[in-house]
């Protein structure tokens, strides 16, 4: 059971719209996230020295891609979380939203804009 400070705290993270921010592609209706590896001028350095990029991809599977294509700041999280569960079940889908998007938060690869 969730406590009432737990329990507005989520309420007001699913009024929230998350946006993408960071650059990707989609192969076959599944997304591929490009990640930075360095960014000290001594690790570009090097990634221009051995000729090798200075990034790569991670690869997300079918649920993560449907949450990253409605990262798109028209849908709120409650409403990415109503189109999860409809589409996928109810299955602890609460939980693997939040879990999900706090990953991309941390990286810097969504942000986050209010309800209005």
């Amino acid at each position: 059971m969730l406590s009432s400070e737990n329990s507005e705290r989520l309420k007001q993270w699913l009024s929230k719209k998350p946006v993408r921010n960071a650059e990707w592609i989609e192969e076959e209706g599944i997304i591929r996230l490009k990640v930075i590896k360095f960014k000290s001028r001594i690790g570009v350095w090097l990634c221009r020295l051995f000729n090798k990029p200075n990034y790569f991809f991670v690869n997300f599977d079918e649920i993560g891609s449907f949450i990253w294509k409605n990262c798109d700041g028209e849908h709120s999280m409650k409403e990415i979380l109503n189109m999860l569960e409809e589409k996928y079940g109810e299955e602890k889908m609460l939980e693997r939203l939040y879990l999900f998007m706090k990953m991309l938060e941390r990286g810097g690869y969504v942000k986050y804009e209010d309800n209005e």
